[in-house]
């Protein structure tokens, strides 16, 4: 049976990116892109903290280290590299599965969002281009001269980190009750689908372009 909208209960489909959407990550290439050498100099002057991260498997640290690189970087010009960015994604970077999963949820009437730990400035313009709803994900901190700070603007959006912020966005926008679609790929994405009606694993074969029930 196919999951369409009813009266009662709304349906709301929400999507992790990197390897769910995206063949591979994003995060690494676009920093390099937008930091440069400031990448390897800010992994360098914190070695114990790499370290630590590294054996820890603590995403949480190493993202707040990779993202330190862009310290006094200017927002704009992050800003309108993460557009061009997103326009990649979208046209060479996307697995063929899941994006049709998205399309078919949009076709049917539901409300779609992404939930990642990928970054703001290139996953807002790509959400747009895929015709989302809302984009819930990492952001950058700025400072009041608009240079980001070296830090994140809250938390990483990342494990349970996803599913805090996908019920807020529910309470804001009135669909506690909706039935829920989540599409994950990692262990990162676990909170999110242990939360919804449909959790949907990605793995690398394909995913069925029809949200069914």
């Amino acid at each position: 049976m196919t999951a369409r909208v009813t009266a009662d209960r709304p349906v709301v489909a929400a999507f992790d990116v990197d390897g769910t959407l995206t063949r591979r990550d994003s995060i690494g290439p676009f920093l390099l892109r937008v930091a440069g050498l400031r990448l390897p100099l800010a992994l360098a002057r914190r070695p114990r903290a790499l370290v630590t991260g590294l054996l820890r498997r603590d995403q949480d640290r190493l993202k707040e280290l990779v993202c330190s690189s862009l310290a006094g970087v200017d927002e704009r010009g992050v800003l309108a590299a993460g557009a061009a960015y997103g326009r990649e994604l979208h046209e060479r970077r996307l697995r063929p599965d899941t994006p049709a999963r998205l399309r078919r949820h949009r076709e049917l009437g539901h409300r779609v969002v992404l939930v990642s730990a990928s970054l703001e400035p290139y996953l807002v313009p790509l959400g747009a281009l895929l015709g989302v709803d809302a984009v819930l994900c990492t952001r950058l901190e700025t400072d009041p001269e608009g240079r980001f700070t070296g830090r994140l603007d809250g938390a990483n959006c990342r494990g349970p980190e996803k599913a805090r912020r996908l019920d807020a966005w529910l309470r804001e926008t009135g669909l506690e009750r909706a039935e829920i679609w989540a599409y994950g790929d990692s262990s990162g994405d676990d909170a999110l689908l242990a939360m919804s009606d449909h959790p949907v694993r990605v793995r690398r074969t394909h995913v069925s372009p029809e949200p069914v029930a």
